[in-house]
């Protein structure tokens, strides 16, 4: 039998470019797992993009103040409330209650952060402002709930 000895030669930047490629190869592959992987599968199967909490779009209620009237517009999407605002707020109607727009920059920031209605708190110089703007949010969320 002749054994020939065989001598092989490896470069060191082969094999750290080597090592490289199979460890990004792996995270690779892991990542494809998480992504399309059977967790996947069961977060979205009891849901299609036809359900959810609300109908996506923009809905108004209106206010009336003292002979003034302006709508608090709610946006949502699916599953969450994205934007509260004032429309149609005149500048007199503005300067007549000037704590409209505080009041319900500090109440939506609380729904935006609870998604709900439940738990909102206000300021008692604000109470009754915050009650008002409380009101015509629920009923343009009303408007935008599923039944």
């Amino acid at each position: 039998m002749s054994s020939k000895t065989r001598i092989v030669v490896l470069h060191m930047k082969e094999v750290i470019y080597t090592g490289i490629f199979l460890m990004l190869l792996v995270i690779f592959g892991i990542v494809i797992c998480f992504m399309f992987g059977p967790g996947k599968a069961k977060a979205t199967a009891g849901r299609t993009d036809t359900q959810g909490v609300y109908t996506p779009g923009v809905y108004r209620s209106q206010v009336s103040l003292s002979d003034n009237v302006f709508d608090v517009e709610v946006t949502v999407d699916a599953d969450h409330i994205q934007e509260i605002s004032l429309v149609n707020l005149s500048e007199s109607t503005a300067a007549m209650f000037p704590l409209m727009q505080p009041a319900l920059n500090a109440l939506a920031d609380q729904i935006y952060e609870q998604q709900s209605l439940e738990q909102v708190t206000y300021a008692e110089e604000q109470k009754y402002t915050s009650q008002v703007l409380l009101r015509a949010i629920r009923k343009a969320l009303d408007m935008a709930r599923r039944t």
